[in-house]
């Protein structure tokens, strides 16, 4: 049998935490700046959590997880 091939994409975006959660970084937050609002622009620092469906999307494009 060939290896599956993982998605160059979803490796640059996503974390896996060692409890099988999938991490992933917020959106809207790279250009454009100055039309958002200050609370906006501060809940989208750092990470969140994806929900189970999107997480399970995301485990599939990994089929052997990530190696960091």
């Amino acid at each position: 049998m060939p290896k599956m091939k993982t998605k160059s994409s979803v490796k640059k975006r996503f974390k896996i935490t060692a409890t099988g959660k999938v991490l992933a970084g917020a959106g809207f937050k790279r250009h454009m700046l100055s039309c958002k609002t200050s609370k906006m622009k501060r809940h989208n620092r750092g990470s969140f959590t994806m929900t189970d469906m999107d997480a399970r999307t995301i485990k599939q494009w990994l089929p052997y997880g990530l190696d960091r």
